[in-house]
């Protein structure tokens, strides 16, 4: 059986470290600035555009903010919460209300200046048209037996690939 030496030091910086955190997390709620949620996202790529979808629900345009870069969408904006004086309470919501804001990286550069964009429903739909350097380039390559090298039908250039005998 090894022994292990008892390190109090070590185990109250632990606890110390994690009662932080919870301290942080509560008092970061009343903060105004914080972000309390990030919408979902589906990034689609074809071969001429990119379209990403942004699911915001209970979410206006005029709350909407969005800018499109080169390589990067940022999207902020707020989802405000209705008061309404009923007779009785609400028991329980799980409805995301307040401020947020999410920066999506693409995996290609678009052409920023030719997005469309569509809010219809709570969900934001932007066409993001690729650069032509971007764009899918098909190249048909052909094996030839005698010399095992690809060649490019295109162009008839040789592309010298080694070949390994397993």
């Amino acid at each position: 059986m090894a022994l292990i030496r008892w390190r109090p030091f070590q185990e109250i910086e632990i606890l110390n470290r994690q009662m932080d955190k919870i301290f942080d997390e509560l008092f970061s709620l009343n903060r105004e600035e914080t972000t309390s949620w990030a919408p979902a996202i589906e990034l689609k790529d074809t071969n001429e555009d990119l379209i990403l979808r942004a699911e915001l629900p209970g979410v206006e345009g005029k709350d909407l903010e969005v800018q499109v870069a080169r390589q990067a969408i940022y999207i902020a904006g707020e989802s405000r919460y209705e008061s309404r004086t009923d007779e009785r309470g609400c028991f329980r919501s799980e409805l995301r209300y307040g401020k947020f804001q999410r920066t999506i990286s693409l995996p290609v550069p678009v052409k920023n200046e030719e997005v469309k964009a569509e809010f219809k429903n709570g969900i934001l739909t932007l066409t993001l048209p690729k650069i032509e350097d971007a764009r899918y380039k098909v190249v048909r390559l052909n094996f030839t037996d005698d010399n095992k090298v690809l060649t490019d039908s295109r162009a008839g250039t040789v592309v010298d690939v080694p070949v390994q005998k397993a």
